[in-house]
C-alpha cells in the first residue's frame, strides 16, 4: 500500500529549507515531494497521514547508542532499545562495543544484527572495537569486522592508551571506510573520580574528574590527524577547552569531527548536588561555563553531531551509594526535546538540528539516510513541535529508566516513525 503523507512542513538539512510538501511513499522508497494540493489520488491502496501542523524530517540517526546485549540484557536488549530509538524518532542506531563479550570479532558483529533482524524496528550499526577485549593491546582484525557488517571502530568506555595503535587504527580505519571513534580521557587524570572536579564536587566530597582529562587527550587526537591526515571522530565533546581544541584544528584544515550529547547542553554539575546517580555519567557534567561553549560549538558548527550516549542501568545498580553507582543515562527518548531547546533558545534552526541528528551522523558513519528525496529510502519521523508533556518513567519503552530528565516539563514529541516505508511507531495525541 501507498503512503500519501499530507501537510506536513518538510525539513531538509542539505539544502536548509523547511517547506509544505506532500510525500508519496510506496514500498520502501519515497517516489514524489510535491507542494501540497497538488496531489490528489484518492485510490483504496492509498493510506493517508495527516501531518498538519507537524514537521516531517529524516529519521535520526544516532551514531553512538549502547545497546547492552549481549552479556547484559538486565540493562537493555537490542528488541529493547530499538523500540526506544523508533519512540524518539530515531531510524537507525550505532551501538558501541563494550558488551559481553566485547564486539572484537565476526560472530559478535554478526549476532548484534541477527538480533536487530529479529526486533525488525530500526537499522542497527554495529562499532566493533578498535582492540582486542578493549583492553588496548592489539589491534582488531578491521576488515574480517568490515566484512561482518560494522560501520565504525572504537574502544568507548576506554580510551586507546598507545598513540602508534591509535595511529595505526585511524590509518586502517580510512582505508576501509571505517569511522574511528575515540572515547577521550586520561586514565591518570580520572583515575577514582566521581563527577567534574570543581565546587559541587568538593561540596560533596567526591573526587572529581578534572576537564583536562579530556582535553589533553582531544589535543592527541587532533595531533595524530594532523601528522597522518587521517580522519578521527571525538566523542561525548563536554568541556570548553575540548571545544576550542577542535575549532582551532578545524581552522586549520585538520580532518576531525566532533559529538556531544543532549545532557551537555541541558545539566551541569549542580545536577549532581543531591547525590543524583541518574545524573553521574562519563564524562561527567560540567561548569556552566563549559555548558555554555558546547552550546556556541554547536551553534558555528564546531560540534558536528548530537548523539545521546545512550547507556541504559538497571535500578538496583543506580539505587546504590554514589561511587559505587555506574556511570550513564538513556537519552534516546528525550534528544528530540532536549534539542528542541536549542532551537528555541536561537541556536539551531529546524535544518541545523536535524542536520546534526540525522545528516551528519549517517554521513560520517557512511550509511544511508539523513535526507528525504525522490528516490531515497523512505527513513522519516513525524514531530510534533508543540506537544506539551512530562517526562515519566512508567512511559520509557527502554527497559531502564536511569534518566535525569523523568519529571522534566518537555515540548515537542515524536509522533510517528518509518523505517523504509513501514511504520515501526506511533503514538496517539
Amino acid at each position: 500500500m501507498a503512503v500519501w503523507i499530507q501537510g506536513g512542513k518538510l525539513v531538509d538539512p542539505v539544502r536548509n529549507r523547511v517547506e509544505e510538501l506532500d510525500l508519496l511513499i510506496e514500498g520502501d522508497r519515497v517516489v514524489k515531494i510535491l507542494p501540497t494540493g497538488v496531489f490528489s489520488d484518492t485510490g483504496p491502496r492509498l493510506k493517508r497521514i495527516d501531518a498538519r501542523n507537524r514537521l516531517v524530517v529524516p529519521g535520526l540517526v544516532d551514531m553512538h547508542v549502547h545497546l547492552r546485549e549481549p552479556g547484559y540484557e538486565h540493562k537493555e536488549t537490542i528488541a529493547t532499545g530499538s523500540l526506544s530509538g523508533v519512540a524518539g524518532g530515531f531510524t537507525a542506531l550505532a551501538c558501541m562495543p563494550n558488551t559481553r563479550p566485547v564486539n572484537d570479532q565476526r560472530t559478535v558483529t554478526e549476532f548484534i544484527l541477527a538480533r536487530a533482524g529479529e526486533a525488525n524496528l530500526c537499522r542497527v550499526y554495529p562499532i566493533a572495537a578498535i582492540t582486542r577485549g578493549q583492553q588496548g593491546g592489539t589491534l582488531t582484525d578491521f576488515a574480517e569486522l568490515r566484512k561482518a557488517g560494522a560501520v565504525g571502530v572504537s574502544d568507548d568506555g576506554q580510551p586507546v592508551k598507545n598513540r602508534e595503535l591509535m595511529r595505526q587504527a585511524m590509518e586502517l580505519g580510512r582505508s576501509l571506510g571505517l569511522a574511528v571513534i575515540s572515547h577521550c580521557e586520561d586514565l591518570n587524570l580520572s583515575a577514582g573520580g566521581m563527577m567534574h572536579e570543581g565546587a559541587v564536587s568538593s561540596h560533596l566530597g567526591l573526587r572529581g574528574i578534572p576537564a583536562a582529562s579530556e582535553e589533553v587527550m582531544v589535543r592527541r587526537e587532533i595531533s595524530l590527524a594532523q601528522e597522518t591526515g587521517f580522519p578521527v571522530h571525538i566523542a561525548h565533546v563536554s568541556t570548553a577547552g575540548s571545544v576550542e581544541w577542535i575549532r582551532r584544528a578545524k581552522e586549520e584544515g585538520i580532518p576531525v569531527s566532533a559529538e556531544t550529547a543532549p545532557h551537555y547542553f541541558s545539566l551541569d554539575h549542580r545536577a549532581v548536588e543531591e547525590y543524583n546517580t541518574c545524573a553521574k555519567m562519563n564524562p561527567p557534567l560540567r561548569e556552566p561555563g563549559d555548558v555554555e561553549a558546547i552550546k556556541k560549538g554547536l551553534a558555528e558548527g564546531v560540534i558536528d553531531v548530537i548523539a545521546t550516549d545512550h547507556a541504559p542501568h538497571s535500578q538496583a545498580e543506580k539505587n546504590v551509594a554514589f561511587e559505587k553507582a555506574p556511570f550513564g543515562i538513556v537519552g534516546l527518548e528525550t534528544a528530540l526535546p532536549l534539542t528542541l531547546c536549542l532551537i528555541r533558545e536561537g541556536i539551531l534552526t529546524w535544518p541545523e538540528a536535524v542536520r546534526k541528528l540525522s545528516y551528519l551522523p549517517a554521513t560520517l558513519l557512511g550509511v544511508a539516510g539523513g535526507v528525504l528525496r525522490e528516490g531515497a529510502v523512505a527513513d522519516l519521523a513525524i514531530l510534533d513541535p508543540e506537544y506539551s508533556y512530562v517526562v515519566k518513567a512508567e512511559e520509557m519503552r527502554s527497559k531502564s529508566k536511569n534518566s535525569p530528565f523523568i519529571g522534566w516539563s518537555m515540548k515537542g514529541i515524536n509522533v510517528m516513525t518509518m523505517v523504509g516505508g513501514r511504520i515501526v511507531w506511533e503514538r496517539n495525541i
